[in-house]
């Protein structure tokens, strides 16, 4: 299951990854109030809160099968894996806060 899921996690990124670099190239030398309200816009918004949620699970998936593979340890296999989880959680949490504060106009 996490082969496929990785993999249709990779091709997501592939897609969402190469609409964030379409538009960071488009918003370079753009004054701070224009970058602020393109990406306050709801399609915007929502495309890079995808972006986030699909690298967090990939990269939360691609770090799980590392340690399952390369970990040994009856403890420290478990705990790595629980401090995975919460890491991939953690990006993922702040990286849409700040995506979702400039949604909003919390610039």
């Amino acid at each position: 299951m996490h082969f496929w899921r990785q993999r249709l996690t990779g091709l997501a990124n592939l897609i969402l990854a190469t609409g964030f670099v379409v538009l960071i190239v488009a918003l370079i030398g753009r004054p701070y109030k224009d970058v602020a309200a393109i990406l306050a816009s709801p399609f915007v918004a929502l495309w890079l809160l995808l972006m986030v949620i699909s690298i967090a699970i990939h990269m939360r998936i691609g770090m799980q099968v590392v340690i399952e593979d390369y970990v040994h340890g009856h403890v420290s296999k478990p705990i790595l894996l629980i401090l995975n989880t919460f890491f991939s959680l953690a990006v993922a949490a702040v990286s849409a806060f700040a995506i979702l504060k400039l949604a909003f106009g919390g610039a």
